[in-house]
């Protein structure tokens, strides 16, 4: 194991259960990271509100790396910056997402859009990151304009699979496509990747690149891993994504987090 000084990690699917819960030992292996003096970031595909439930119970003071790192805002949540999808990416994005016959859902810096508030997982959404969305007829100008993030939603997971094929090929370096979840797909500005996170905090904290762990389990996790000292891949990730990281750990509804913490950074059981 290389030092560990920074353990940066994904949220849902690694962080939290599959019910969105926080549990005790997971809380307890961060509050042991900070008694050691190890800092403790997280990176999302949710916006920054959406991991403010988060904030208190973990005592962030890392900037919080919404949108696959899009935004990056204070645990107070203000914004320090925010990297935009250029216009006519985020109109691309958008058609080819239709055409494939995924709903679209677009997010600027403060607004989650979406055309049918009964469509797959915008109920689920709204539960896990705790505001609703605003129904559009369709998308404004003004609101493409300041696009952080477009999101392709889908229950078929291969159409979810290919779509991110053809939109990557599409877009090429004007565009980050990258599968958050099975049934999303996120394009973002291509410096907001998670990646770019890592890079991001290296800058902020004067910390080495291979001191940083990274925790993930989905396909966009695989970019920090790479620019990371040590990566640990969630059991229920994917045999792509356990294949690009350093250890994999249990599933997180089996505490897989905070195993990964205890095994590889604490030496032990957490207190």
């Amino acid at each position: 194991m290389p030092k560990i000084s920074l353990l940066l990690a994904d949220v849902d699917g690694t962080l939290v259960t599959e019910d969105k819960i926080l549990t005790p030992r997971a809380q307890a292996a961060v509050a042991a990271l900070g008694a050691r003096g190890i800092r403790f970031a997280i990176t999302s595909g949710r916006p920054p509100r959406g991991m403010a439930m988060l904030i208190k119970p973990l005592a962030l003071t890392t900037p919080l790396a919404g949108f696959n790192g899009g935004v990056f805002a204070r645990p107070d949540l203000s914004v320090i910056e925010t990297r935009t999808l250029a216009p006519d990416v985020a109109r691309q994005a958008i058609d080819m997402i239709e055409k494939h016959g995924m709903d679209a859902w677009l997010y600027t810096g403060t607004d989650w859009q979406i055309h049918d508030k009964d469509a797959p997982h915008v109920a689920r959404e709204a539960w896990t990151v705790k505001f609703e969305a605003t129904v559009v007829a369709r998308f404004a100008d003004a609101d493409l304009d300041q696009a952080v993030k477009i999101v392709g939603v889908s229950d078929d997971h291969d159409l979810v699979a290919k779509c991110e094929s053809d939109v990557s090929a599409a877009l090429g370096d004007r565009a980050s496509a990258k599968r958050s979840q099975p049934y999303y797909l996120d394009v973002t500005n291509p410096e907001a990747n998670k990646g770019a996170v890592v890079d991001e905090l290296v800058k902020m904290f004067g910390i080495p690149a291979a001191e940083i762990m990274t925790m993930g389990d989905m396909p966009n996790d695989v970019l920090m891993f790479k620019r990371s000292g040590f990566s640990v891949a969630m059991g229920n990730a994917s045999d792509e994504v356990k294949a690009q990281a350093s250890a994999v750990t249990d599933s997180y509804n089996d505490e897989g987090f905070a195993k990964a913490v205890e095994r590889h950074v604490l030496n032990g059981p957490a207190s």
